[in-house]
C-alpha cells in the first residue's frame, strides 16, 4: 500500500501524532497527552494502530513507580493530618483520654493510636498518671508529618499521581513509611509499579506525513456528527473523515445466552444434582459478618490480602446480630467458649459495623451457620471485590463459588474429594495438585492448584476445615469444610480462554469459537 492510500486510512489520533513529531523524536504516552491533548487511553489506541501500519517503533522500556492518593489520603488533605487534629484539640480543650478524643474527633480507634504513639516517639505530647493526653510542649507537626501534608497538597494537585522520580531523598524517605502495595484503605498512598514504553516514528512515516499535507489532513476532521455540532453549525465549516461505503458491515447475532452465563449455570446444575443446597447474599456487608465472624482480628496485616472497597454513605450497619456480636467478641478478645486464648485485644464494636462491598465468598457461609442444618452441604456463587492490579489472571470484581459441608464425619480426606471434583469435573483440569497453605479462619489450610494448556499453574481457591472460633462462636458444634474456588478461573479451563477479561469481553464470537473448538 502505498503513502496516499495508508493516509486516507489514519485516524485523526494518528495523524496528530504523525503531523507533530519527526523521527528523531522520541516520545512515550505521557509527553503525547500533555502535548496533544489525549485523554488518558486515546494515547495507546494510536499507538497500537501505528505499530500494527508500521509506523511507529519501539526504542526502549522502563519500569517506574508511582504513588495515588487514596481517599483516606484526601480525606487527610482536606481535613487535616490526624495528628494536627489531635494537637488542635488538645490544645483548645486540654489534656483529654484517647477514646475522648477519639469520638470527638469522629475518627477510628486505630488512626487515633498511630498518630498518638508517633506524636508521642517526638515528644510532642505524652499520657499522665490517669492515661489522659496532654501537650508536653507547644503544638507543632514533627518534620516527618509536614513533608507528608506537602505531599498530599501535591497529589491533590497533580491528579492524585506522584511519580517517584519526582520526589525528593526526604520526599521517598517518607512516603516509604505511608505507602503501602495492598491493604491501603488506611494508608494515605496506594503504590504501583508501570512500565514505560518509548517510541519513536519510522522512517516510512516521512512519506505518509508528506501525504496527509498533499491531502490536506490535519487531524482535526469530523468523525461523526453530534447533537451540540448540528446545534451550533460549526459542521458547516467543518472537514469531515470519509466514510468507506464497501466496508462489509457487522454480522448480526441472534440473541444467545453469554458463555460464561451458561458455564455459571451448569455449576449450579451439578451441585444441586449433588445434594448441595444454594444459599445467596447481599453484596454490601459489614465488617463483621465479612471479617470479624471469621475470626480475622481488627487491625491486623491479615487483612491486607482482602483490600476492601468501603461504601462512602451509609458508613455503618445499625446493628450486629445478637448473639452473634457477643460470642464472636469474646472468641477475639479471649477466646470465649472455644477453647482458645483468642487475639487479646478489645474488639472495637463500633469498627465491625463499617459497611464495605464484600470481598470473599466466605461471607456466605458465615451468615449461613447459624441456620444450618447438620448434617448439611451449602454453595454459592458470590460476586467479590478487591482492589487488585488487573492482569490475565486478577480482576478488580469477580465470582467466587463458596462453599460448607457439616457433618460428624466429615474430614480432610472429604475435603480434598470435593475440590478433585471441582478442578477435574467442573474445570476440565488434567493435573491438579494441593498446597499448604494459611487463613485465619481454617486450619488446616488447604490451596488447590491446576495446570492451564497457556497460563501454567496457578491457584483455584483456597479451603480448609473453620477454626472453633468460627464455628462455635456462631452456634455449630460439628467439623464445618469450607472452600472459596475462583469460578472465573475455573472457567478459563473450561471455555478455553487465556485471559480472565476474555469472560467480560463483548467479542462473544471469540469465546464461542474457543469452546467449540474445546468441545472438539
Amino acid at each position: 500500500m502505498d503513502a496516499i492510500s495508508i493516509a486516507k486510512t489514519l485516524h485523526p489520533l494518528e495523524v496528530k501524532i504523525l503531523l507533530t513529531y519527526d523521527t528523531s523524536v522520541v516520545f512515550d504516552a505521557k509527553k503525547v497527552r500533555e502535548e496533544l491533548g489525549y485523554r488518558e487511553g486515546q494515547e495507546n489506541q494510536a499507538f497500537s494502530w501505528l505499530s500494527g501500519k508500521g509506523l511507529i517503533t519501539e526504542v526502549s522500556r522502563a519500569q517506574t513507580s508511582f504513588f495515588e492518593i487514596t481517599a483516606f489520603g484526601r480525606d487527610l488533605a482536606e481535613k487535616g493530618l490526624v495528628e494536627e487534629r489531635i494537637l488542635a484539640l488538645l490544645a483548645a480543650e486540654g489534656a483529654d483520654t484517647l477514646s475522648a478524643i477519639t469520638e470527638k474527633l469522629g475518627l477510628e480507634q486505630k488512626h487515633i493510636g498511630s498518630a498518638f504513639g508517633l506524636l508521642s516517639k517526638e515528644g510532642v505530647v505524652a499520657l499522665d498518671d490517669t492515661k489522659r493526653a496532654y501537650l508536653v510542649s507547644e503544638a507543632h507537626l514533627p518534620q516527618k508529618l509536614q513533608i507528608l501534608k506537602s505531599l498530599l497538597a501535591k497529589a491533590i494537585s497533580n491528579n492524585g499521581i506522584l511519580e517517584e522520580n519526582e520526589l525528593s531523598a526526604e520526599e521517598k524517605a517518607v512516603m516509604s513509611t505511608v505507602a503501602k502495595k495492598r491493604g491501603a484503605q488506611d494508608a494515605p498512598f496506594r503504590s504501583a509499579d508501570r512500565e514505560q514504553v518509548f517510541y519513536q516514528l519510522a522512517p516510512e512515516a516521512d512519506e505518509v506525513r508528506k501525504a496527509l499535507r498533499v491531502l490536506g489532513v490535519t487531524g482535526e476532521e469530523i468523525g461523526a456528527l453530534t447533537p451540540e455540532i448540528l446545534a451550533k453549525g460549526s459542521w458547516k465549516n467543518a472537514a469531515f473523515r470519509p466514510y468507506n461505503i464497501q466496508i462489509t458491515p457487522a454480522r448480526i447475532i441472534p440473541g444467545r445466552k453469554n458463555p460464561y452465563v451458561e458455564f455459571l449455570e451448569s455449576v449450579k446444575d451439578k451441585l444441586v444434582s449433588l445434594g448441595f443446597e444454594e444459599f445467596d447474599g447481599n453484596m454490601v456487608e459489614t465488617e463483621f459478618w465479612n471479617s470479624d465472624a471469621l475470626f480475622m482480628p481488627q487491625f491486623h496485616s491479615a487483612r491486607d490480602i482482602h483490600d476492601v472497597y468501603y461504601i462512602e454513605e451509609p458508613r455503618k450497619a445499625k446493628f450486629i446480630e445478637e448473639p452473634y456480636l457477643s460470642q464472636v467478641a469474646a472468641a477475639h478478645e479471649h477466646g470465649g467458649n472455644t477453647g482458645s486464648r483468642g487475639w487479646n485485644y478489645s474488639f472495637d464494636r463500633e469498627f465491625t459495623k463499617r459497611l464495605i462491598l464484600r470481598s470473599q465468598g466466605t461471607v456466605l457461609s458465615a451468615r449461613k451457620l447459624p441456620t444450618a442444618k447438620v448434617p448439611g452441604k451449602y454453595f454459592g456463587i458470590a460476586r467479590c471485590f478487591r482492589y487488585d492490579k488487573v492482569d490475565a489472571t486478577h480482576l478488580s470484581d469477580f465470582y467466587q463459588t463458596e462453599g460448607i459441608v457439616l457433618g460428624e464425619d466429615v474430614n480432610l480426606r472429604t475435603l480434598l474429594g470435593f475440590l478433585e471434583m471441582f478442578a477435574v469435573e467442573v474445570a476440565g483440569a488434567k493435573e491438579v495438585k494441593y498446597v499448604p497453605g494459611y487463613f485465619p479462619f481454617t486450619e488446616p489450610s488447604v490451596e488447590v492448584h491446576i495446570k492451564h494448556p497457556v497460563l501454567g499453574w496457578f491457584e483455584l481457591g483456597g479451603s480448609g476445615i473453620f477454626r472453633p472460633e468460627v464455628t462455635k462462636s456462631l452456634g455449630i458444634n460439628v467439623p464445618v469444610l469450607a472452600w472459596g474456588i475462583g469460578i472465573d478461573r475455573m472457567a478459563l479451563m473450561a471455555l478455553g480462554l487465556n485471559d480472565l477479561r476474555e469472560l467480560f469481553s463483548p467479542d462473544l464470537e471469540n469465546i464461542r469459537l474457543r469452546r467449540a473448538l474445546m468441545a472438539n
